[in-house]
């Protein structure tokens, strides 16, 4: 930056012509106007306030000079934005309250200091710091305001950030500060959680929107950018505290409760061969007595604090819905139902949930009930206080879609589990499991017993050769749990796979399910083949063997495809990008939006979902081994590379490379809702992503010679998902395109797939028996005795129920279902609203407009595949249109709409 200086030219006007520059690269150049500098000013410096209206930007700037005419300094107002918050308006009550009042009125709010961008050239240190007090000016709404007033020299240069210190008692939200009197004014996006200086005395640093990669970085910022990745990751040690931004990794040790129960005693998951996992942020909290290897509960779950929700989302979401649900629906359901064992007696039961409801014990004050969950209570008196639940949308369409076939089949294309499908590729079916320990391997589905039921369309042979036949299978996966499974109470499992056949129409229709059970007990391996019937016992035969297939289904979309793939496995991911990745670097910029409230959102997960007795072991079949089984599929079948959507549909059979294709891949179904939205969302993701990165990269050796980037990636590998850190399949980080690649996959994960495996949970899952997360009762014809099936031929009905979930699993599931599915109002939707950094930079900028165009247009895309009556998977008679890729929504229960990032 030159120095603002005047020169004198040979006339009688005197001018300050040369400008002083920009005060960050992106603003706009502050220019001087002509003025009369007189030779009889003193040798005291007066005051000079040029007012300049470049580009119709009006600002003032008060300059000092010397009676030689030399600027000597200018004045520049910094304005703070914090938000006032519920949390912290209560928590603020009390001394501390006060005190921080005195704060205020003493104009002692906040200490800010400018940083030099640069050195300076004769000392090559760095350059004092301008420091002044913010203090406290006006209140509007939440928003409170603050003011300060810096002396700038005429030999500072360009601001390359502002450092923070929070002079209250408290922590304070920071939304953003405005560096004011420049001919552009500059905006730091903050939206940080600032602590007190009485909790920690290191400061809090804060940068312009302009990225740079570590070799950019301005001299004078080289030390707060090292210094400020250094406090994030901490030093490993201590129990973290609440106020905290420490990044760091631990394993899953904190599932199990062994000091109040040696009952929930967990095995710790990651870091050891027998259940390896991905990395969770580490608490630092102390270990059980009686299990040294498992952490303890406390009262609190540690995140890093800017990864907590929104004052926004705790209101409309966390604090008045998910706690709500955990600490008080749930309890009193269980008060309410006092058998927990106690299955529906008809189906009609059933419907009742959704008129009549449940009763509820009453809550004193402020109608409870009424505020957490209001979409779950319906219009009732005051005194009323059942539980009544609002009717999924696919019951509204057809009261009988559960039952249907074609509807079972179609969920597999286009529900919320698209993808666990596979093409058969090889024949007889068989498991990979050691035949010693589970059994013959081949499966019972025989050839005569497709044949029977495709005879007409083609043999087995063209079956296999036009690739017709499909999978969902779940033999291997679960049968080494069987046994552990049937010791629970209340539960039952098998290993299964079903089968499919694709139609010519592009429907798929299911032709076979098998059921197995390992050799136990004594007892040899039993497995049976269930079929479409056309005789009554066969018929009810069928709907038990689907009941069970569905609680495998369910349990595997649950723990596998959603929690594992992208709550579990992102985790890591944010965790080294806070580590690794300075708030300056480009790629920090470009992922963060797809972060947010991941972290919290995991807590709740491990506090309430997926510990010890929660709301999975206590629902899903698996029970108690859920968790264990989560670590098998990781094991089994997570790799990075398959996570790209492409790569995913390639490896299930479900898609060929092919560059004359669109997208470049030739689907296997081609009515495939799920694969034909989601490519169109990948490379319009893609597409982003490249423009992005090459704006940044214009070379592949910044890629190579980015400390940062390499560090960051190399700690996702070995470190976050550190179990897996040898396998071969780990892309490479060399290139732009490998860059492009990486980021694209993680941006899918986090948006695409967590959408389409998230917001349509109630809708699918609401009404149970679509979607039964449990089967607690064996098939009547695994060595039933005479009596259990007089039992089944009499009463076929009741015995599904008996099958189905209990009430309290049900309801309890179904309130948890109904929040989840949830859209927060201040969702933040996928190429929605550009981010501030990315506005700053003109290419950027006109990148962003493209990726919400097209997003726009993949909007009218999904609307026109769902009117198109030819499209039998996502339209028909009481059919769902597949919308869960959708970009944008409003809040609520939709259906539709892809935020950027798991935020639930």
């Amino acid at each position: 930056m030159l120095k603002p200086h005047v020169y004198h030219p040979h006339t009688t006007t005197k001018t300050l012509a040369s400008p002083l520059h920009k005060p960050f690269s992106h603003g706009t150049a502050l220019a001087f106007p002509p003025f009369n500098a007189c030779s009889s000013l003193g040798k005291t410096a007066k005051p000079f306030k040029a007012r300049v209206v470049p580009n119709k930007i009006k600002a003032e700037v008060d300059v000092s000079l010397t009676d030689e005419g030399i600027l000597t300094d200018y004045t520049v107002k910094g304005v703070v934005t914090v938000k006032q918050t519920v949390g912290g308006f209560l928590s603020n009550l009390g001394l501390s309250r006060g005190l921080d009042d005195i704060q205020d009125l003493l104009g002692k709010s906040i200490l800010l200091e400018l940083v030099s961008r640069e050195l300076d050239p004769k000392t090559g240190q760095e350059k004092e710091t301008i420091k002044a007090y913010a203090h406290r000016v006006k209140q509007k709404g939440d928003d409170v305001t603050y003011e300060a007033e810096f002396k700038v020299g005429q030999d500072f240069g360009e601001i390359g950030a502002v450092v923070v210190e929070n002079e209250h008692h408290k922590e304070m939200f920071l939304v953003e500060i405005v560096l004011d009197g420049l001919t552009d004014p500059i905006t730091i996006s903050c939206n940080s959680w600032v602590h007190s200086k009485f909790d920690n005395p290191q400061k809090r640093v804060f940068f312009p929107p302009k990225s740079y990669l570590p070799s950019q970085t301005p001299s004078g910022l080289k030390r707060l950018r090292k210094e400020e990745l250094q406090a994030l990751r901490g030093n490993g040690e201590g129990e973290r505290k609440s106020f905290e931004r420490i990044y760091d990794y631990d394993v899953y040790n904190d599932l199990g409760d062994p000091d109040s129960d040696l009952k929930k005693k967990r095995p710790v998951l990651g870091g050891n061969k027998q259940f390896p996992y991905p990395r969770r942020c580490r608490t630092g909290r102390r270990r059980c007595e009686s299990d040294p290897e498992s952490e303890a509960k406390s009262n609190m779950f540690y995140v890093p604090r800017d990864e907590c929700f929104s004052e926004v989302k705790q209101l409309t979401f966390s604090a008045k819905t998910v706690y709500s649900v955990f600490h008080a629906v749930v309890p009193a359901l269980q008060t309410a139902i006092v058998d927990k064992d106690l299955g529906f007696p008809y189906f009609t039961a059933i419907d009742q949930l959704f008129n009549e409801g449940v009763d509820l014990p009453p809550q004193e004050g402020n109608n409870l009930w009424r505020e957490i969950l209001p979409r779950l209570l319906k219009a009732i008196s005051d005194s009323d206080n059942a539980l009544r639940f609002e009717i999924p949308e696919t019951m509204e369409r057809d009261k009988f879609f559960w039952f249907r076939d074609e509807e079972f089949a179609r969920q597999t294309l286009s529900g919320i589990n698209p993808n666990a499908l596979q093409l058969v590729t090889e024949w007889p079916l068989k498991s990979k499991l050691d035949p010693a320990i589970y059994g013959p391997p081949e499966s019972v589905i025989t050839k005569e017993m497709v044949e029977q039921q495709i005879r007409g369309f083609c043999s087995l042979e063209e079956a296999l050769e036009q690739k017709k036949l499909f999978v969902l299978d779940y033999h291997d996966l679960l049968l080494p749990y069987v046994k552990k499974v049937r010791q629970l109470p209340g539960t039952t499992l098998y290993g299964s796979r079903t089968l499919f056949f694709l139609n010519p129409d592009e429907t798929l229709r299911p032709l076979a399910i098998e059921l197995t059970r390992p050799p136990m007990d004594g007892k040899p391996q039993w497995k049976e083949a269930y079929r479409p019937s056309w005789h009554s016992s066969g018929v009810w035969l069928w709907r038990l063997a689907k009941a069970h297939v569905l609680a495998h289904d369910s349990g595997y979309h649950q723990l596998i495809s959603h929690w594992l793939r992208t709550h579990c496995c992102t985790e890591p991911y944010i965790i080294a990008t806070n580590r690794q990745l300075s708030e300056m670097h480009p790629i920090y910029r470009l992922l963060h939006p797809h972060f947010r409230y991941t972290m919290e959102i995991n807590a709740l997960a491990r506090e309430y979902l997926i510990n010890a007795d929660g709301i999975i072991e206590t629902s899903f079949s698996p029970g108690k081994y859920s968790m264990e089984i989560c670590s098998v599929a990781y094991d089994l079948l997570w790799r990075f590379d398959h996570e790209a959507l492409p790569a995913d549909l390639i490896s299930r059979g479900m898609a060929v490379e092919d560059p004359d294709a669109p997208h470049g891949l030739r689907l296997t179904i081609k009515d495939y809702p799920f694969a034909n939205d989601g490519l169109v969302l990948w490379d319009i993701l893609k597409e982003w992503v490249s423009d992005y990165v090459n704006h940044y990269y214009p070379e592949a050796s910044l890629v190579e010679s980015d400390d940062e980037l390499q560090a960051w990636w190399t700690e996702i590998r070995t470190v976050g998902h550190g179990d897996k850190k040898d396998e071969p399949w780990w892309p490479v980080l060399k290139t732009p395109q490998d860059l492009i690649q990486i980021v694209t996959t993680i941006a899918w994960v986090t948006s695409g797939h967590h959408a389409s495996v998230n917001f349509g949970q109630y809708t699918y899952a609401g009404y149970f028996p679509s979607r039964p997360t449990i089967a607690r009762k064996n098939m009547p014809t695994e060595e039933a005795t005479e009596r259990d099936w007089e039992f089944f031929m009499n009463k076929p009905e009741v015995l599904l129920l008996l099958c189905f979930p209990s009430q309290i699993q049900a309801t309890t599931v179904m309130a948890i279902l109904d929040v989840l599915s949830n859209h927060s109002p201040d969702e933040e939707y996928l190429g929605e609203k550009s981010e501030l950094a990315w506005a700053k930079d003109p290419l950027i900028k006109a990148a962003f407009e493209k990726f919400n165009g097209r997003l726009m247009e993949l909007e009218g895309i999904i609307d026109e595949r769902n009117a198109n009556k030819d499209l039998r998977n996502r339209n028909g008679a009481g059919i769902m249109p597949y919308e869960f890729l959708k970009p944008f929504s409003e809040p609520g229960v939709t259906g539709k709409g892809v935020p950027y990032s798991i935020s639930i």
